[in-house]
């Protein structure tokens, strides 16, 4: 494309590496990096080394059935482009002629820009008469000093200014232009309209070639029999829109001309020939029986064939006789009757305003036929099918060959910014048509997911039994706990139940949001890398302005354009327009997350395999009830019903998510008011009459609003007299002409249920204000007012039970239960230690006990509890034994010479006690001393003699 500029990446969007203990809970990790990531719109998380899912699917049964995308038809200025070539090729179809496209300066002539410029000039009368058509080649970035705005004026003239004559409502049919000298000779436009595409199959492989123009600079001729017609003689002009000069008309060989003459099923056709010569030559007969023109040309380019049908009515004069014009009623001049291939009416070409200066070639049209045909609504654009299935074998080798022999080298080794910077200029190219295959929602419940899952399919391995269970899974992820998605009992395909995504090189898919403005997450299970484009939700209206603004002939057709997931627009040029733009490359392995309402766009670089889900957190509701009153007033279709998501949440708060449940309760209090204030205005109108409906049992299109489509939950307005007719509550006036007395209201739930539902969430919302209330107070009360350690239990039980969010007062009171209950086991120990008897201290050997020291700090310690224990004052009792077993002891030693049978008594006594006293080695060593001195004594009142061996002991 002439003006297209090399594409320059955008910035890097933000990407995390969460540690395994952040990977393990993914709601609480994303809910973490929300608010960094949530400002880009989209983010990528690259998971723990050794979190490698292995892949699933079962390739050898994997078969599926690819779309087809044509790349430069999803870019949306192209394609607006293309839009504008389609309608000028039709106008000049209609009247028999072939649409050609120009060359200036060796560049086909953007004729949309040509327009638009001439438009804001002015108009071709402004321009002409200021003559300022210089201007128009400067502003179209041609070089000042050529003649180029002269050549432009021709080329507006010849190709441009009868379709916009027409369009105003003037003239339908131009007076003939001059021919034009030009140095470059023009092409021929094939339309790009679906109709036509899709009369031609693609061919399984050789479709997808390097290079396919769709301005052809040759076309396969066709032949007819053209020695009769005395028109073809006179021609000096051929072609309408823009016309020919000099071409050369090949006679048909007349063993192959039809049989009957006078049949009107099979028109002739004729070959046009351009040729070049170094002068102008009169029409002469070739001496094969070709009849050929020549024309000075000095550009050494090849030449350019045309086909062209001769008209009906040049069959012959018994077929002329019977029409008659319709304008003078006459039918006499036949040599001037032209019919019209549409109503089959004749017209003199004098008749015609302005009148025809020759009988025009191929089908012609009249002008209210052309006026109708150009009324006709544009096609809607989207997305065929190909023709043939795949495996994932087959489809990854056309995919390899389509990128090797593309770029001209092993796939490997193209680099992906080679790729991305091609994928751009291809979109804006009109004059090339790349087209390739992407295997694109397809549903992971019919062929399976790449993620192991318990759907029965087969046997699963130990280490496929492990991922089943893992978070990350996209098939766990939309039910967990804190995911509302889990609240909806439908299988939804692509939102509750992933989709399968098999790419291949440029494999496009376009701008578009969420259904219901959910998250997204992708996983990219291997294969080439995803590159992935993304717009923060606070610039999601930003880019519709600018697309509209820009291409606003797309929008008036389809307003929900943005919906249908089959309109790009390059980076570069909504960066240009103030749009935040970033990028990613998406490799094997790795994960991208799309943030509510965050527009997001991409490409694949090969063959590759994704898979894709919706989920949405608590966060997402104001979000969710926000594309609600969006696609009301777009009267796009639901896929859920959000007022019975809430309710339905409602009506089972004891099982929510705290944080789901608080959230849940502000969007149903937002929810209960309006729907007071909707049926107000019912009653406000007269309309009194109600009946109770489960909408819920009802299917989605019997409960959708005639007006806005939405799909109705908590009331609905109906009528009587009209019982197919519904509308939801902000419709009231489109239900029917009917009188308000015979419409009546359906309802869900009654005012006064609703508060009561309402009630619950509040309650389950506050659940935990009021528990921790609880525990506060129970941390701060001292002394005697302390709670029992069986009261903390209760309190922790009850945050989990009820889920409580994980916060410093449930640590807090964790860890109190947690020492209490140490302290408890401990103070049971030395308690039943002191109760046993024991031997002596002096048999006790390695034996340990706590000194009076520690026991005393063990006692401040049961006392700083958050709880009380009843084992403290068992454990006081122990030390006020102590203190009485001190005070004996330091009577008995007082006493000189001490009693032995007084110290082996105290000895005996500290034996039960479960401390290690001090005063017991002092009791031992004076009980061994007492012992020794009435030993001595004994032996010396002794009347027998003592031995030496007794001495000796003694000693």
């Amino acid at each position: 494309m002439s003006d297209y500029e090399e594409f320059v990446l955008p910035p890097e969007c933000p990407v995390f590496e969460p540690s395994w203990e952040e990977f393990s809970n993914p709601m609480d990790y994303i809910a973490k990096i929300r608010p960094i990531a949530e400002k880009s719109g989209i983010c990528k998380i690259r998971p723990p080394l050794d979190w490698q899912p292995p892949f699933a699917v079962e390739v050898d049964n994997f078969k599926f059935t690819p779309r087809i995308q044509r790349l430069n038809e999803l870019e949306a200025q192209t394609r607006v482009k293309l839009n504008f070539l389609d309608q000028i090729a039709k106008f000049w179809e209609l009247q028999g002629s072939t649409l050609k496209i120009p060359n200036v300066e060796r560049k086909i002539l953007d004729l949309y820009s040509l327009n638009r410029i001439v438009t804001e000039e002015g108009g071709y009368e402004g321009i002409c008469r200021d003559r300022r058509w210089s201007r128009v080649a400067q502003r179209l970035g041609y070089p000042p000093g050529k003649g180029i705005g002269s050549l432009l004026r021709s080329h507006y003239e010849r190709v441009i200014y009868p379709f916009d004559t027409f369009q105003s409502g003037a003239s339908l049919v131009s007076n003939p232009k001059a021919p034009l000298d030009s140095e470059e000779k023009d092409r021929e436009y094939k339309p790009h309209s679906i109709p036509l595409r899709q009369s031609v199959q693609p061919s399984k492989i050789n479709s997808y070639g390097r290079r396919a123009k769709r301005l052809q600079t040759e076309t396969e001729p066709t032949e007819a029999d053209i020695a009769k017609n005395p028109e073809l003689k006179k021609l000096q002009i051929y072609g309408a829109g823009p016309k020919m000069v000099g071409l050369g008309l090949v006679v048909k060989d007349r063993s192959n001309k039809r049989k009957d003459k006078d049949s009107l099923d099979c028109p002739p056709t004729l070959v046009v020939k351009e040729e070049v010569a170094e002068e102008a030559q009169p029409l002469t007969a070739a001496p094969d029986g070709a009849v050929k023109i020549k024309e000075e040309r000095t550009s050494p380019e090849s030449c350019t064939k045309m086909t062209m049908r001769l008209r009906k009515g040049a069959a012959s004069a018994q077929f002329m006789d019977s029409y008659v014009c319709i304008i003078c009623s006459r039918s006499d001049g036949d040599e001037k009757l032209v019919v019209c291939e549409g109503c089959d009416e004749g017209y003199h070409t004098y008749c015609l305003i302005p009148p025809l200066p020759d009988i025009p070639r191929g089908d012609w049209r009249c002008p209210k036929c052309v006026v109708e045909e150009c009324k006709k609504p544009p096609e809607a654009f989207g997305f065929e099918q190909a023709t043939r299935e795949y495996t994932l074998q087959s489809f990854g080798e056309m995919a390899d060959a389509f990128k090797s022999d593309y770029f001209n080298m092993p796939v490997h080794m193209v680099p992906t910014e080679l790729v991305e910077k091609e994928f751009w200029r291809l979109v804006s190219s009109i004059e090339e048509d790349v087209t390739v295959e992407y295997g694109a929602d397809i549903h992971s419940k019919e062929f399976g997911s790449g993620f192991p899952n318990k759907d029965g399919r087969r046997e699963l391995s130990p280490e496929e039994e492990a991922y089943t269970r893992s978070g990350w899974n996209l098939n766990v992820m939309p039910v967990l706990d804190q995911s509302v998605l889990c609240h909806i009992n439908a299988d939804i395909s692509g939102m509750k139940v992933p989709w399968l995504y098999v790419g291949m090189c440029f494999a496009a898919f376009c701008w578009h949001i969420e259904d219901h403005w959910s998250y997204s997450i992708n996983y990219l299970h291997w294969g080439e890398p995803k590159t992935w484009y993304g717009v923060p939700s606070c610039a999601a209206e930003q880019l519709e302005a600018v697309m509209k603004k820009l291409t606003p002939e797309l929008f008036e057709c389809q307003p929900d354009l943005l919906h249908q997931l089959v309109t790009i627009m390059n980076p570069n040029i909504l960066m240009c327009h103030g749009v935040p733009v970033v990028r990613t490359n998406q490799c094997a392995g790795e994960f991208v997350i799309t943030f509510p309402r965050a527009y997001h766009s991409g490409f694949n670089q090969g063959y590759n395999f994704a898979e894709a889900v919706n989920f949405c957190t608590a966060d997402w509701l104001p979000a969710g009830r926000h594309c609600i009153e969006h696609y009301r007033r777009l009267c796009r279709y639901c896929v859920f019903s959000h007022e019975e998501l809430i309710c339905k949440m409602a009506a089972c708060s004891e099982r929510l998510d705290l944080n789901l449940a608080a959230a849940v309760h502000k969007e149903m209090f937002i929810m209960v008011q309006e729907e007071r204030r909707l049926r107000k205005a019912l009653l406000d109108k007269g309309i009194t009459e109600a009946e109770r409906e489960a909408f819920e049992l009802l299917p989605d299109d019997e409960r959708q609003c005639d007006k806005c489509k939405t799909t109705c939950f908590l009331s609905a307005l109906a009528c009587y007299q009209c019982p197919e007719g519904l509308v939801c509550l902000y419709h009231i006036d489109d239900l029917c002409k009917c009188p308000p007395s015979k419409h009546y209201l359906r309802y869900r739930y009654t005012l006064d249920e609703l508060p009561a539902m309402l009630h619950k969430l509040k309650l389950r919302a506050e659940s935990f204000d009021t528990w921790a209330s609880k525990v506060k107070l129970t941390l701060e009360l001292e002394g005697k007012e302390k709670k029992t350690l069986a009261e903390l239990k209760l309190l922790v039980s009850e945050a989990e039970e009820k889920k409580f969010p994980d916060n410093h007062l449930l640590h807090q009171l964790r860890d109190g239960v947690r020492e209490a209950e140490k302290c408890v086991a401990e103070a049971l120990q030395l308690v039943c230690s002191n109760q046993q008897p024991r031997d002596p201290p002096d048999v006790e050997e390695g034996a340990t006990k706590p000194t009076v020291a520690e026991v005393r700090a063990f006692v401040e310690k049961m006392y700083s509890l958050p709880c009380s224990i009843g084992q403290v004052r068992d454990v006081e009792e122990l030390l006020e034994q102590v203190e009485v077993f001190q005070v004996r002891t330091r009577l008995a030693l007082r006493d000189l010479p001490p009693q032995c049978e007084e110290l082996q008594q105290l000895l005996r006594e500290a034996g039960r006690l479960a401390v290690e006293l001090p005063e017991v080695a002092r009791l031992q060593r004076e009980a061994r001393q007492t012992r020794w001195l009435d030993t001595v004594r004994s032996a010396l009142a002794s009347t027998t003699r003592i031995t030496l061996s007794t001495m000796r002991c003694l000693l």
